[in-house]
């Protein structure tokens, strides 16, 4: 159900922003997926083609993952989120909050849970593309 929430707030902001730019058709949609969030792309995929607007019918959507990355706050350790290290129960955890990576994940070097995210959470647009007015 999240990826079908996260579907209809991108189509949503994608039809406002072609009515702010002035797109009459949407050609291409590409959106950033910050890894923390663990969205299921082909449920989001599913989903974005299931509730297309006549504006985007013919609309490309491109998922761009982005690694989570982290940087400790105690020895200034940077290192990349691997999925594979935490257990299911962290990987549903994170997936909903994923501000609960600091309650499962400690710094590779000194261990310390205090880190900063610096990459890899939320969801944005990155661009619409599409056929202006007075194309």
């Amino acid at each position: 159900m999240h990826e079908w929430a996260l579907a209809e707030g991108i189509v949503s902001t994608a039809v406002r922003v072609a009515e702010d730019e002035g797109l009459l058709k949407i050609t291409e949609i590409v959106i950033d997926i910050g890894e923390l969030q663990q969205v299921e792309h082909e449920i989001l995929m599913f989903a974005l083609e299931q509730l297309k607007t006549p504006t985007m019918k013919d609309a490309r959507f491109v998922l761009k993952p982005i690694q989570g990355r982290f940087r400790c706050r105690v020895c200034g350790e940077e290192w990349a989120f691997i999925p594979e290290t935490v257990d299911k129960e962290a990987s549903e955890a994170i997936h909903f909050v994923p501000e609960m990576a600091h309650v499962y994940i400690k710094c590779s070097q000194c261990g310390s849970p205090d880190f900063d995210v610096t990459e890899g959470r939320g969801v944005w647009l990155e661009s619409v593309k599409g056929l202006k007015r007075d194309e």
